[in-house]
């Protein structure tokens, strides 16, 4: 029988709230047994862009990467974020290690190929991007494992890499050797039945389901690709995909989190 692993990707709102944060890392902390974070670095890359006078700039809310601001992420993303996180988990009692996708060669991606916009050093995942040895070998020796959304193309270069993508990637790669649940926390307790009602959530979501509510415009504009992301990873062998609030974390193996997305 496999082990569980916990995948928790937290949204740049939890980041840009300290308090916020502490309370999730608290949280998360104690859900015992196998798990990963995955965290972007909100907006303070962006803020810290600006202090240098860099500009930050965006295509459709997606952010291009070019040299400068490959410097910025790389420092916040790994570097201040993923530090901060780390020793925070530390003084919680949770035996973090804190990685980018270079570390141990964890994540490789490739640099996103020039379209109809050129999104400067964004790497994108492939099929075996995930060195699922390396992060075995964390897990098996009582690390719970920190990933930034910094990866590498095994040619030397960093990469800036959707963290989003990275934990569902994670999630495949290593559902071959856990039954893994993929988490992604946000402001929000779920998906919501009602923008507008906060108390609206809906419970469980199978395939056939989302197409429904898509059409019907329940699911609409940001969530849409999430869910399809969510649904891909299912049909790839992950377990389950939840989607809910950070604050109710400690909820996650009740019926009672958020909204479940299942085969």
């Amino acid at each position: 029988m496999q082990a569980k692993l916990w995948i928790i990707k937290i949204g740049g709102n939890v980041i840009d709230d300290a308090e916020g944060l502490k309370h999730f890392l608290e949280r998360f902390a104690n859900l015992r047994g196998y798990k990963i974070l995955v965290h972007g670095g909100g907006k303070i890359a962006t803020r810290m862009a600006a202090d240098l006078g860099i500009e930050a700039k965006l295509v459709e809310g997606r952010r291009i990467t070019d040299e400068a601001m490959l410097r910025i992420v790389t420092m916040v993303y790994a570097g201040l974020t993923n530090k901060q996180v780390v020793a925070e988990l530390q003084s919680r009692g949770c035996n973090a290690i804190g990685l980018s996708g270079a570390d141990g060669n964890a994540i490789r991606t490739v640099k996103r190929p020039v379209t109809t916009v050129d999104y400067g050093f964004v790497g994108d995942i492939l099929p075996r991007s995930v060195d699922t040895d390396t992060i075995d070998t964390f897990l098996n020796a009582g690390l719970t494992p920190v990933f930034s959304a910094i990866t590498h193309d095994g040619q030397g270069q960093l990469l800036n890499t959707n963290a989003d993508t990275i934990a569902a990637a994670l999630a495949v790669a290593l559902s071959a050797r856990y039954t893994t649940s993929l988490v992604y926390c946000f402001e929000k307790r779920g998906v919501l039945r009602d923008i507008t009602d906060e108390n609206s959530v809906i419970d469980e979501i199978r395939a056939g389901e989302f197409e429904q509510l898509k059409t019907a415009g329940v699911i609409a504009d940001g969530m849409v690709p999430k869910l399809y992301n969510a649904f891909e990873a299912i049909g790839k062998g992950v377990n389950e995909v939840c989607i809910g609030r950070a604050d109710d974390l400690q909820l996650l193996r009740e019926q009672h989190f958020g909204t479940r997305l299942v085969r």
